[in-house]
């Protein structure tokens, strides 16, 4: 058994990544912009709706970051919470908000690992969850997708949120059920 096992969960370093990276050292930078670049892109696309708008909110993203005095203990919740504060400034900025936009999806299959048939009735599936993703109340939507595409813990969510913990998982609850519940996933039509 390996000793983090024997130890229980291995601490996040990520804090000290940020303090190293604060100091100038380039590797710290690389080690967080892997860690954490592509799941922001996603999160960010999914309320600004196009990924060049993603691009640029996650550099600012960063940016904030690297400003902050402190880091806090739950570095990826902390950083979610600020990825969300700044696409909703950004889509006020806009004066829209795009939240039912279409998410990217992280399961991409390869073409060399399914067939066409396969890949088509794949991609009508998750065209039908989309359409009754985006007929969700927009808090039931956005919980969703941080507990099920950013697989962010309902604690994590609560804080990005500012929310009770109970409210978050009253919202996932409803926003499951619903979807659960339609019978269009059933339709072969």
């Amino acid at each position: 058994m390996p000793a983090g096992d024997q130890q229980g969960p291995r601490p996040d370093l990520t804090p000290s990544l940020v303090v190293r990276l604060r100091a100038g050292e380039a590797t710290a930078g690389g080690l967080l912009n892997d860690l954490y670049r592509e799941p922001m892109l996603r999160f960010c696309w999914g309320y600004l709706g196009n990924e060049q708008d993603a691009e640029d909110a996650v550099q600012e993203v960063f940016c904030n970051v690297l400003r902050t005095g402190g880091v806090p203990e739950n570095f990826r919740a902390w950083l979610y919470k600020i990825a969300r504060r700044h696409c909703l400034n950004v889509l006020r900025g806009y004066a829209r908000r795009r939240d039912a936009s279409p998410l990217p999806s992280d399961s991409r299959l390869g073409a060399d690992q399914t067939g066409n048939l396969t890949r088509l009735v794949r991609r009508e599936q998750r065209s039908r969850v989309a359409h009754l993703v985006e007929a969700l109340p927009a808090d039931q939507r956005e919980v969703l997708r941080m507990r099920y595409v950013e697989k962010l813990p309902r604690a994590e969510i609560a804080y990005v949120l500012d929310l009770p913990e109970s409210v978050v998982k009253s919202r996932l609850f409803e926003g499951s059920k619903k979807l659960r519940d339609h019978t269009s996933l059933l339709d072969e039509e």
